[in-house]
């Protein structure tokens, strides 16, 4: 049960997060991670800038695209990025003392270009807690491309090492370049619905499948015989909208008083797809697509309700930022990010506690 929970929700998030990854790195934004799991210990690999792995807890996922910080760029970003680079490493007493600015000034200026992926943040074992160069490692289509034009394979670096800057000013434009802030509005949108869209696109595919290509077996009402039914995949294209929207309904009727009661009881906690994804995988592979289908539209859905920290939040905010033409304090984007937490924390725990009712204790 639990194998199949993993692979379900895994899969589903892999799609969502991945909508994200593909999107950003399509109109050139940094994404400096990509996980499976929960924040926390991970293994993993290196590629193309970004490194993917699976964390000690795998249920969820991220993409940690940079520049989604809140807030403007810090006036002294530029210059601690030069310290940095000229250096290798340094701590924020270091960097204040150099810049002759406040520690808390500091502090925002080394955080924020780790946001960027521009330097690495200090490792746990490391006593000084020193921001670094980040590591570099060459591509293999880079080391590629310098054995084709006989040229030196692209060298190596550790994080901490210096490293000369001809033109720190056309340096730092690149390191600009390379965020999610500095895209337009309608980029950034696309990013943000990118997951949302790759779910939704997955549900379709795997409807069409498991209609038009595997197709359904149903018992005849005038035979009372087994009959296997494949639709066209017109039709089959029809039963996933018809899904979207029904499951867009069920959501909807979670904030109206008078469907809200009945919404909640019929919505399920991880405990109950983890029990319901064991049912459907032992019944086979169209029994398992139909309900991973149906796990990728409501994840999807539920994504795009406009409350942060989820992508209808950012989203939002996207929309009065573009609006209203002002950047929404950071310390607002908190508190609302906090409020939102606490919000899906308490609805979790109420639907953890509906089917540990209903599904352990037999209620």
């Amino acid at each position: 049960m639990i194998f199949s929970a993993v692979i379900a929700i895994g899969f589903i998030v892999l799609i969502h997060e991945g909508g994200h990854y593909l999107a950003a790195r399509a109109f050139g934004v940094r994404v400096t991670e990509f996980m499976l799991g929960l924040p926390g210990p991970s293994v993993g690999f290196v590629a193309a800038g970004t490194r993917f792995g699976v964390t000690a807890v795998p249920l969820g996922g991220y993409a940690r695209v940079c520049g989604m910080e809140s807030g403007g760029i810090s006036p002294h970003a530029k210059r601690a990025l030069q310290l940095i680079y000229e250096r290798g490493a340094a701590t924020e007493e270091e960097v204040a003392c150099a810049l002759g600015i406040e520690e808390d000034d500091a502090f925002e200026a080394l955080d924020q270009l780790a946001e960027w992926g521009s330097i690495a943040r200090p490792a746990r074992k490391d006593a000084a807690r020193a921001w670094k160069t980040p590591a570099v490692t060459p591509s293999a289509r880079a080391r590629r491309s310098a054995a084709r034009l006989c040229q030196p394979a692209p060298a190596s670096a550790e994080a901490g090492t210096p490293r000369h800057v001809d033109d720190m000013d056309a340096f730092f434009a690149r390191e600009l370049a390379c965020q999610y802030r500095m895209l337009p509005f309608w980029k950034r949108s696309v990013i943000l619905l990118a997951g949302i869209g790759m779910n939704l696109a997955f549900a379709i595919i795997a409807f069409v499948i498991v209609y038009s290509v595997i197709g359904v077996d149903y018992v005849s009402a005038q035979t009372g015989e087994v009959q296997h039914l494949t639709l066209t995949v017109g039709q089959a294209i029809q039963a996933g909208i018809g899904a979207i929207i029904a499951t867009f309904q069920a959501i909807l009727s979670l904030f109206h008083p008078a469907t809200a009661g009945e919404a909640v009881s019929n919505s399920t906690s991880v405990i109950g797809i983890a029990v319901m994804s064991a049912d459907f995988f032992a019944k086979g592979v169209a029994d398992a697509l139909f309900f991973m289908a149906v796990i990728s539209i409501s994840i999807g859905l539920m994504n795009l309700i406009p409350i942060l920290p989820l992508d209808g939040g950012r989203f939002l905010v996207e929309i009065i930022q573009r609006v209203t033409r002002r950047q929404v304090p950071a310390r607002v984007m908190g508190a609302v990010s906090m409020a939102g937490m606490a919000l899906f924390l308490a609805f979790f725990a109420f639907m953890l506690n509906q089917d540990i009712q209903r599904f352990v204790l037999g209620g």
